[in-house]
């Protein structure tokens, strides 16, 4: 419930302090007074979106504070603690400044806040409506939420469903893409394997292959230079010569004495030297002996694995990861025919469950259509519409997350006309009649929010306008709604009365709010009556609303 509005320096009004109470609180005065601006200002501090220039001329900044009680149970408190803005105490302060140059700051509780905050507070705290309210009873896209409210329906099973069903698809259409996909690379895919395959490359092979590959070149050119080293040493060359050397000097050595000992023995100790070297370039030799198919076919094996790393553009040695990678998606495309019945087979299955859940909301609303319809009937003949028709009409629609059904307020004021849409149809009179019937029914047992109307009894008067102030007075029975009136038989029933005045001071033209005392509300509401000379009929007509009204 509101408590308590107060405003600093918003279009005409300089100071308004105002204090609200439960049930019906009425707010009357001359056509532009200053009514509007209460609610303009009203809606700033809830971060509804306006006036651009709010601020009063050569003020500093503009200011609104509300004040609303908060329940413990009340729906505002869940939006409080999804923004860390949890409430200890039963009273929700909302404060918002604006200046000249445009920029606005929010304070809940003392806690800065975003405009969006101030907003999703609002949708708990206050509800405005009026002939020209195209965010409420009025959009057509918010008719199917209100109905499901009347209904008592929880949509969460059907968005629930419509999740799985929505998964379902996608990754359905994800497999069909991926196998698609495939199946267009099919050709390449078998070929690249089976090449790949076939030349089955080894990790880190092209290094080796390349060190074995320079080896044997190497070898091929030593090779000749170390067997021409061999055939000198060997027993045509230095080592026969050495022999020879030793035979003739054997045969010398008995005539000569000991003169050739030491030569002798020198050339022994030679002999042994040549045949060492002779060992170690025989091992040479054999160790650079290779075929030469074995070079030609280290080449080619090199040459393939390269040409192979090239035109997949890749290294080498990715190679044996690439021939997995490939081979894992030709063996998804030869198994994807399985995994697609399974994906085919959840998505029919969720399908199916969407459709009950959709099926049993559809009924719901169905049946919620017929009991709103005779309910507004009820409500439509004390407000003088007893020939006027309402219709909810629920019709099929392509499925969605809140099921597969449009939902649409529809009305006809004259027997056999067409019916059509509320803002259409209706006339200012009648369309706030119907808003008002469609209110009380919409309401139920729900008197969380403040509702407020903005002159909702416009067009009409006597009996009529006696009748939309009853109906008003009980739709704030347990709750609180406030009526912006021009009507005198709404305000004969308000339990709370405020008067809007403009005066004109100093040069300046200001909007002030006073509430109206009990002593002072037959002038009031006979003013109401009879405009600024008030008569005595005027006050017996005043008194006599009141007497009734009480």
């Amino acid at each position: 419930m509101l408590r308590s509005l107060d405003i600093r320096d918003m279009l005409i009004i300089d100071r308004l302090s105002l204090e609200f109470g439960a049930g019906l609180n009425v707010l009357t005065g001359e056509t532009g007074a200053g009514k509007s601006i209460l609610l303009d200002s009203l809606g700033f501090v809830l971060g509804w979106r306006g006036r651009a220039e709010l601020v009063r001329q050569g003020a500093a900044q503009g200011e609104v504070t509300a004040a609303f009680d908060l329940p413990r149970d009340h729906a505002a408190r869940e939006v409080l603690d999804r923004h860390g803005l949890g409430a200890e105490d039963d009273e929700l302060l909302l404060r918002r400044i604006n200046t000249p140059d445009g920029r606005k700051t929010a304070w809940v509780n003392g806690t800065r806040v975003s405009g969006e905050v101030l907003r999703a507070l609002s949708d708990t705290l206050l509800e405005l409506h009026g002939q020209h309210d195209d965010r409420g009873l009025l959009d057509v896209n918010g008719h199917r939420a209100l109905l499901d409210a009347f209904a008592g329906a929880d949509p969460s099973a059907v968005r629930r469903a419509w999740s799985g069903l929505a998964a379902a698809r996608r990754a359905l259409r994800e497999a069909e893409a991926q196998r698609d996909a495939a199946r267009a690379e099919e050709d390449f895919l078998r070929h690249a394997v089976d090449e790949l395959e076939r030349l089955d490359p080894k990790p880190r092979e092209e290094e080796e292959l390349d060190t074995r590959r320079r080896v044997m070149q190497g070898a091929e050119r030593i090779r000749e230079d170390v067997a021409r080293a061999l055939q000198a040493i060997g027993p045509q060359g230095a080592e026969g010569q050495m022999m020879d050397a030793t035979r003739w000097l054997d045969g010398a050595a008995e005539g000569a004495g000991e003169t050739l000992n030491d030569a002798l023995e020198a050339l022994n100790r030679a002999m042994i030297e040549l045949g060492e070297a002779q060992a170690g370039v025989e091992s040479c030799l054999d160790a650079l002996t290779f075929d030469p198919s074995e070079l030609e076919a280290a080449e080619e094996r090199l040459f393939a694995i390269r040409a192979l790393a090239r035109k997949h553009g890749v290294f080498a040695d990715d190679l044996p990861a690439l021939a997995i990678e490939l081979r894992g998606r030709l063996d998804l495309l030869d198994a994807s025919e399985g995994g697609l019945a399974r994906l085919a087979q959840a998505e029919k299955a969720a399908a199916a469950e969407y459709d009950a859940a959709a099926a049993e909301l559809s009924d719901l609303r169905r049946a919620a259509a017929t009991r709103l319809d005779a309910a507004m009937q009820a409500e439509l003949a004390p407000l003088r519409m007893e020939r006027a028709t309402f219709k909810t009409k629920v019709a099929n629609a392509a499925a969605g997350p809140d099921g597969a059904d449009t939902v649409a307020f529809e009305v006809a004021t004259n027997p056999g006309a067409p019916s059509g849409p509320l803002d259409k149809i209706a006339s200012g009179g009648e369309l706030s009649r119907f808003l008002l019937a469609l209110k009380v029914c919409l309401t139920g047992g729900d008197r969380s929010r403040t509702l407020i109307f903005d002159e909702i009894d416009r067009g009409v008067g006597g009996a009529t306008a006696d009748a939309v102030g009853r109906r008003l007075k009980a739709l704030a029975d347990g709750g609180q709604v406030l009526v912006v009136t021009h009507s005198p038989q709404v305000a004969a029933l308000g339990a709370h009365h405020w008067r809007v005045e403009k005066k004109v001071a100093n040069d300046a033209t200001l909007s002030t709010v006073t509430p109206v005392a009990a002593t002072d509300r037959i002038d009031e509401i006979a003013r109401m009556l009879a405009g600024d000379s008030i008569t005595d009929a005027a006050r017996g007509a005043a008194r006599a609303l009141l007497d009734a009204a009480a």
